[in-house]
């Protein structure tokens, strides 16, 4: 994380770059246990490891009473059904909550309680917010035609937990179904998989 000595840093929403802050890049492959079609994701595979998403971070100080951000683009795919996702993650400092800024592009913050339950779907578009209680796994899915681009800004001591979300993944998928997203139960989803692959 970079911490900014001014009180400005200009922000490039094309680039999706904060001036002077670093970039982290997740490709398919790096994301690619999120998605629950096996199958699929080793097609996509084949095919190359695209660039699924970037995110630019920097922050003021370290404490709770200080504020970090990250700019994210979510670029707009799919594996098989499912439209191209960010891991997810929850909080390390578990009562941390997180306001996300809509800027440009549509999709959806899948989110649910550390244990599983309590999964909703929140739209997420250009300008709107979207509040993540502490307490609460989220991931940005990519339901557009177009780059998801939004700010994410959180406590400057929450921290990521990504482990919590590789054990136990999201409990809901967004999949393409009649032209548009739908949200099914992973667990629904799964078994229809297995149904239209039996030999």
């Amino acid at each position: 994380m970079t911490s900014i000595p001014s009180l400005m840093a200009k922000i490039d929403f094309a680039s999706g770059t904060i001036d002077g802050c670093p970039v982290t890049r997740r490709t398919l492959s790096q994301v690619g246990s999120s998605f629950a079609d096996a199958a699929a994701l080793r097609e996509a595979l084949s095919r190359g490891d695209p660039l699924l998403y970037t995110v630019s971070t920097c922050g003021w100080g370290a404490g709770s009473a200080d504020l970090h951000c990250g700019l994210g683009i979510l670029y707009p795919g799919r594996v098989g059904d499912e439209y191209f996702m960010t891991r997810g993650h929850m909080h390390a400092r578990k009562e941390a909550p997180e306001m996300y800024v809509g800027i440009r592009g549509r999709g959806v913050m899948l989110m649910q309680q550390g244990d599983g339950t309590g999964a909703q779907a929140v739209e997420m578009s250009g300008a709107c917010l979207v509040y993540v209680p502490g307490g609460t796994a989220h991931r940005t899915v990519n339901t557009g035609d177009e780059p998801l681009v939004y700010l994410g800004i959180y406590a400057a001591d929450a921290g990521h937990d990504y482990e919590s979300v590789r054990l136990h993944d999201f409990t809901s998928v967004v999949l393409r179904r009649g032209g548009g997203p739908v949200v099914v139960p992973r667990s629904e989803y799964l078994s229809s998989l297995h149904s239209n692959r039996k030999p």
